[in-house]
């Protein structure tokens, strides 16, 4: 795609528009990126993030990292900071799937203990994780119960015997943003997600076993630090989210901003999907609570998918959990807006930083991470296609420029419907088999929608992070086998 005649260089992995690109921008729009990734950047991400900059509050720059695509609102990549007492929150920021995210979990296994099973495994995940849209969990709470989840997140699980003690350590935020209030959340997406705890849903959503080969370990010390020690070890990582509550809520939120916005607060945006509220108004707050009590049902939804991979290994390879080593690595966020303390033009001060499909980095040493991962940073889990296999990263302490935020996974290059058009699921389903990728998925056409090349290239943009000095790469995680929606 042609690039805006505006857009200049700033540094190798730095490219900015000004703030004259657009009326009303309030700070530059910046794009994370290599060259090469530049190059294949839709014009409408241009467009988005230089509306990002004109929102109410903004510090700084608005940001697009470089798996950045075309989103809702704010770019899928998307990252901006809003001052927490003049600024404003939007649900285009946060995205409808508020706190999707990766959490990767650790074995004891080699690869040449799990070839042997690997279809046993991945039929047996894909019995027992709900998959596709719609789909019920296997946890039947009640409404009333289902409030308590969202208060508490991942705590929950645990009173409920679903979670060792150190998942929670090892959970952003201890699996639980505070001052959740389910009072802020309809009935509809209280009826919309009571019963889909513990599934996997459709999309871009996945759960894949993998493997680190020695010659994939970029950092030993770090690697090392995480858990992976073993030659040819076996890991699992999974993607998922607040299923159909968090895209009520979002859906909620979105009507209410865009009735009140300019009658109430005299706001107007470039983008009505940019609808937006003072972060400190009253209809602010209550979004904001409504947000915490997704991203806490995200939380204890990827603690339960947990639960049931422990189940299946344990009852494949006959032996416990805690015998196979499965303790976690990390669960990271993404589409989540959260108040944090920055060090911006010399002064600390509380901002609202928005991350649409886009990954918290704290640095060595930062308050929040697990102790853990005081001397290596905190663990990034970098998600890919289901043919290209993931990346885990470290945070780094040059990534104070973006807020401590870098890429979440590799980005989309195609829109599903264009990928369905390039390839037949079963075809591909054969080839994967044929790499020795065993998958099992709800839907042929949803197998098609997920094809690697509707998504960039994942080495690229992980070389591009480290090269921006937001994570530095620790290993890349190859698929074995893989359930989708």
């Amino acid at each position: 795609m042609p690039v805006p005649p505006q857009l200049r260089q700033i540094s190798e992995t730095i490219w900015e528009l000004p703030r004259s690109f657009r009326d009303g921008m309030l700070v530059p729009a910046r794009f994370i990126t290599s060259e090469k990734l530049l190059a294949g950047l839709e014009s409408g991400v241009f467009e988005q993030t230089a509306n990002v900059a004109c929102l109410p509050g903004i510090l700084k720059y608005s940001f697009c990292m470089p798996d950045g695509h075309w989103g809702y609102g704010f770019p899928i990549g998307g990252v901006a900071a809003m001052d927490s007492d003049s600024g404003v929150i939007s649900p285009g920021g946060i995205g409808f799937d508020i706190n999707c995210g990766m959490r990767l979990l650790l074995t004891n296994l080699t690869e040449e203990e799990v070839r042997p099973v690997i279809k046993e495994l991945v039929d047996s995940l894909f019995s027992r994780i709900p998959t596709g849209v719609g789909c019920s969990g296997f946890i039947h709470c009640s409404r009333s119960e289902f409030r308590k989840l969202l208060t508490e997140g991942s705590r929950w699980c645990l009173k409920n015997g679903f979670a060792w003690p150190e998942d929670l350590e090892l959970t952003e935020e201890g699996g639980c943003f505070e001052g959740a209030d389910p009072g802020a959340c309809s009935d509809k997406a209280v009826e919309r997600g009571y019963d889909q705890v513990g599934t996997l849903g459709s999309g871009n959503h996945y759960c894949e076993i993998q493997v680190v080969r020695p010659e994939n370990v970029f950092d030993n010390k770090t690697a090392a630090a995480f858990g992976l020690t073993i030659p040819n070890q076996v890991v699992i990582s999974f993607h998922s989210g607040s299923r159909g509550f968090g895209h009520q809520v979002a859906t909620d939120y979105l009507a209410t901003f865009l009735r009140v916005m300019t009658g109430t607060y005299g706001i107007r945006t470039n983008d009505r999907e940019l609808a937006c509220a003072p972060f400190r108004s009253p209809d602010g707050q209550a979004y904001f609570a409504a947000m915490k009590c997704a991203v806490n049902m995200g939380f204890a939804n990827r603690q339960m998918i947990l639960h049931r991979i422990r189940e299946v290994f344990s009852r494949v390879f006959n032996r416990s959990p805690q015998d196979l080593g499965m303790g976690m690595v990390y669960d990271v966020a993404h589409n989540t807006a959260k108040l944090e303390t920055h060090e911006i033009d010399g002064e600390k001060r509380e901002v609202l930083v928005h991350r649409k499909g886009a990954t918290r980095c704290y640095g060595p040493a930062m308050a929040g991470i697990p102790a853990r991962y005081q001397e290596t940073g905190q663990p990034v889990i970098i998600g890919g296609s289901m043919e290209t296999g993931s990346f885990l990263l470290a945070g780094e302490s040059s990534a104070a420029s973006t807020f401590f935020t870098t890429a979440h996974g590799s980005g989309r290059t195609m829109s599903r419907h264009q990928a369905k058009k390039m390839v037949k699921g079963q075809k591909l389903l054969g080839e994967m088999e044929q790499r020795g990728i065993h998958v099992r998925t709800s839907t042929y056409g949803g197998l098609a929608e997920e094809a690697g090349f509707a998504y960039k290239d994942m080495d690229e943009v992980a070389s591009a992070t480290e090269m921006a000095g937001l994570s530095r790469r620790v290993a890349k995680l190859l698929p074995m086998g893989n359930i989708k929606g």
